[in-house]
């Protein structure tokens, strides 16, 4: 059996292979694989450790981009100020849908995820190291498994958390490793302080699965080697995920930093389509020719009108509704939220809804999305809003003809294919599904008497008739005990579960 063959993500290299490298021998590569591919881990302490950041430039590969340098420099200064150990977290937990380059690490290369985290415990004398991980994913077996394969100097613990989206939030992680529920705090805290935002109370330095096997691997071949591929700016390879509409798995491509998103493209046999969603749904869509030519740096998607966060990408093809795609993801987004501020619990339900109108064709609508869109950023206890109101705002942009055709004949006439996951991807592509349902109202039996928008005004609002208007999407879970009521309370019995989607 070859790699592309077995049930996991297909990988494809452009240029030379660092973080794939040996995936075209081995399906997964056991300890002593990876040290015939990779050589033996040299030990740095944390100045040499952070001066070896510094030089390669390394940022968090999980979307924020923070420098890892300054946030290793600040969980030293707190260890000395406060006189306690560290803690060390690899944030594996991918929940983003369209992501599966870290699940491929987990899946096929789990040593070397293990090398970047053991490599800065070592440096920090840290007391422990902690892997979050998805239900369901392939971490949950693949890390266990490398944890026993080698005789680590520290205790290694895997930490599974809900396949959710806000559960790789950095705080929501460290909620559940701490053993609370794997929800966002409610205010902003910094892990690298320690207190309620560390693990245990102690300063935590948290970040990335792919960031850390880029420093495993930064650590064995040094800063000028490291540096000799990609540009100046930001040196290496990176790792992308490239989502093909029909295709049964996604495609992990790395590829020296800078290689224009259309070469990538091409080397996956797909195109742009009408256009490219590249980063997420934290992330931008951007148009079909502003994609082939966009640089798959920071940088260069900065210059192209979107981001690059994780490393996403999901053309559209020619024959869906972009706006439909869209929509289904602005609902799914407000279902993921995690409830806890204002922005979550009102503002994207209504954003939803206002894209909706929007695909209906209504006349104001999308001036209506743009004005929701900006009332809520910078307003939650984390960066859910934010990002899905970017993701919102790009939608129109991308797709303005699209919103004039709808204006102006009340549709494009495609159907919407559901392209864009709303699932991590898995072996067993059901395994996510489970518990996500939406609601749905009997109009033979519905008599407008209103009770639902009263028991649960999120999930409903009323029509100028009294008859209830109820979101298409899945239910939030906060809201889950809300829409049970709403369902138990109805006079006429005319509200009914079904499984998202159906």
């Amino acid at each position: 059996m070859t790699a592309d063959t077995a049930d996991v993500p297909e990988v494809i290299r452009m240029g030379p292979p660092r973080l794939t490298a040996g995936l075209d021998q081995y399906i997964r590569m056991g300890y002593e694989a990876h040290l015939t591919v990779h050589g033996p881990l040299p030990r740095y302490d944390a100045s040499g450790l952070v001066d070896l950041a510094q030089r390669i430039g390394l940022t968090g590969k999980g979307g924020a981009a923070f420098p890892f340098a300054r946030k290793l420099q600040a969980v030293i200064d707190a260890t000395r100020r406060r006189r306690r150990p560290a803690a060390v977290v690899v944030n594996a937990t991918e929940g983003e849908p369209g992501s599966a380059k870290d699940r491929m690490l987990l899946a096929r290369a789990p040593h070397l995820v293990l090398d970047g985290a053991l490599l800065v415990g070592g440096a920090l004398r840290a007391e422990s190291v902690a892997v979050g991980v998805d239900e369901g994913g392939p971490g949950v077996t693949s890390m266990p498994a490398a944890v026993a394969e080698r005789r680590a100097r520290l205790p290694i613990r895997v930490v599974q958390q809900p396949a959710r989206f806000v559960s790789g939030e950095s705080g929501s992680l460290i909620r559940g490793i701490n053993g609370l529920v794997a929800l966002p705090p409610s205010r902003k805290v910094r892990s690298s302080d320690g207190g309620i935002g560390g693990v245990d109370g102690l300063p935590t330095l948290l970040s990335n699965a792919e960031t850390y096997a880029q420093l495993a691997i930064a650590a064995r071949i040094g800063a000028e080697a490291y540096c000799a591929v990609g540009p100046e700016a930001e040196p290496g390879t990176v790792l992308l995920t490239v989502n093909r509409a029909g295709a049964r798995r996604p495609v992990v491509v790395e590829a020296p930093a800078g290689t224009p998103l259309g070469a990538v493209l091409d080397a996956c046999g797909t195109g742009p389509g009408q256009g490219v969603l590249v980063g997420g749904y934290h992330g931008m869509f951007l148009d079909a020719a502003s994609a082939v030519s966009a640089p798959c740096s920071r940088a260069g998607m900065r210059q192209a009108g979107g981001t690059f966060g994780a490393g996403v990408v999901i053309p559209l093809p020619e024959d869906t509704c972009p706006l439909g795609e869209a929509h289904r993801i602005v609902q799914w987004l407000a279902a993921e939220s995690a409830g806890q501020c204002g922005p979550c619990r009102r503002g994207l339900p209504e954003l939803a809804r206002a894209f909706g109108a929007v695909v209906a064709g209504g006349a104001r609508a999308a001036e209506e999305v743009r004005r929701l869109a900006a009332a809520v950023v910078g307003q939650g206890a984390c960066s859910h809003p934010d990002g899905s109101a970017g993701f919102v705002r790009s939608a129109l942009t991308a797709f303005a003809e699209d919103v004039g055709a709808h204006t102006e004949r009340a549709g494009c006439g495609r159907r919407v294919r559901g392209v864009l996951p709303t699932v991590p991807w898995s072996p067993d592509p059901g395994a996510a599904e489970v518990g996500r349902v939406s609601l749905k109202v009997d109009w033979a039996l519905c008599d407008g008497h209103g009770l639902c928008a009263d028991i649960a005004p999120e999930l409903f609002t009323l029509d100028r008739y009294g008859f209830p208007v109820v979101s298409e999407g899945p239910v939030p879970a906060w809201l889950t005990l809300s829409a049970k009521r709403a369902v138990n309370q109805c006079p006429a019995l005319a509200l009914r579960f079904a499984p998202s989607g159906r």
